[in-house]
């Protein structure tokens, strides 16, 4: 496999996620333009400066009832003005698909800064809407169409499918929440970090936990939410140019170290038909993340300090869990028992709060990973920080495991 050539990460903004834009009567441009010139202030970066620009969004046809969500770019500052832009759909990794863009062009020669945004405006409609639309993101006619949250009945089944194969305890599950909720109170930006979760009610089955899909409960459920976030991305010379005028060293900047990007059929039944006589559940999850792995020089997971992953529901951080190669395959419950995921634990998991504590803006959430890994390796992250990090990996899942990527941000 041929060693890509590194892009560097010289940091970004978020949103604060706990916001809800429709009661503000504001438009996800407003989001856009929070982002992008907060990521330009945080990089003492100039718009001018600012050479091709990627969004990455899912649906904003069906909440905002718009395309063409790149051109809306221009509309943040006047220096924009004949950018080249683009917007990138692939579900909930489409942030991560905008970041690819950017970095292929960079390693192509073609620009030397790229600002990379991702966004969702997701609070215009109520749950029942909001769910059908997120359905898109499956089969519709075949597996959405019709059906009340199809998404949370869909990572049930792969939550039965590893119960099938290897056994599945639901208090593994709640304390895959029961983490993420406790890391999110650490992070100033997260939806979730003045609600209330713990162990006990993520194992309850009362009213105030109820059933939303097969074994999914609300507990086990990531957020509805409204952000964007933005980060700039350049070529070793630029971001020479850009730690000297910093005074900082280019060595201490993080890279891209490596990446991995799949796609597995779309239907979830045939994914789980294909993986029958293989011993991952999602063999082409696995390979995204170990491709990006041996892109970065990196052997396997014991040289990544920490991980964002895509816990869109505890079960696809569960399958993370052994696929990343913290366990076997269907050994996932000893890392959790192990408290290796937790934070201090041997490999962190979403020390952000993941998708179920931090949030989940669909279009945004690949962006908003590869921005806290940033965080983590040049210790910037807060009270959230893992101690020492310095490679950090990230997992972005569109569908029920169907467009899966995955960044090795490093320094």
């Amino acid at each position: 496999m041929t060693q890509v050539p590194e892009v560097y990460v010289l940091g970004g903004y978020q949103t604060d996620f706990a916001r809800n834009w429709s009661k503000e009567k504001k438009h996800f441009v407003a989001m856009m333009r929070e982002a992008v010139l907060g990521a330009l202030d945080e990089t003492k970066i100039e718009p001018d400066e600012i050479e091709v620009a990627h969004t990455g969004n899912f649906a904003a046809e069906l909440y905002s009832k718009q395309g063409h969500l790149g051109a809306f770019f221009l509309e943040i500052d006047p220096a924009f003005s004949g950018l080249p832009t683009s917007r990138h759909e692939a579900a909930c990794a489409s942030g991560s698909l905008a970041i690819q863009a950017a970095s292929a062009e960079i390693e192509a020669h073609r620009y030397d800064l790229a600002c990379v945004v991702g966004v969702e405006q997701m609070k215009t409609v109520g749950a029942g809407e909001g769910g059908d639309f997120l359905g898109t993101a499956a089969w519709y006619e075949l597996e959405a169409k019709g059906i009340e949250f199809p998404f949370p009945k869909l990572f049930g089944k792969l939550g039965d499918e590893y119960d099938r194969r290897y056994g599945l305890k639901d208090e593994h599950l709640a304390e895959i929440s029961t983490i993420n909720y406790a890391n999110a109170k650490l992070n100033p930006n997260a939806q979730t970090r003045t609600w209330y979760m713990n162990y006990d009610h993520a194992m309850s089955r009362d009213e105030f936990n109820g059933t939303i899909g097969g074994r999914i409960h609300i507990s086990d459920c990531s957020q509805v939410t409204d952000g964007a976030v933005a980060v700039l991305l350049a070529s070793p010379d630029y971001a020479k140019k850009w730690a000297d005028r910093n005074a900082v060293s280019l060595d201490d900047i993080p890279r891209i170290k490596g990446w991995g990007h799949n796609t597995a059929r779309i239907r979830f039944e045939d994914k789980v038909a294909e993986s029958a006589n293989d011993e991952y559940v999602l063999p082409h999850v696995r390979s995204t993340v170990t491709s990006a792995m041996k892109r970065a020089g990196i052997a396997d997971v014991s040289g990544i300090d920490s991980i964002e992953t895509h816990d869109c529901f505890t079960t696809s951080e569960y399958m993370a869990i052994d696929h990343f190669g913290l366990t076997g395959p269907g050994e996932s419950w000893k890392a959790i028992e192990a408290g290796d995921i937790a934070l201090g634990g041997k490999t962190p998991i979403n020390p952000s709060g993941g998708l179920i504590g931090a949030g989940h803006p669909v279009g945004a959430t690949g962006v908003r990973q590869v921005l806290d890994s940033y965080k983590q390796v040049t210790g910037q992250a807060g009270d959230y920080q893992v101690e020492g990090a310095k490679n950090v990996q990230t997992l972005n899942i569109g569908g029920s495991g169907t467009t899966s990527v995955s960044f090795v941000i490093g320094v």
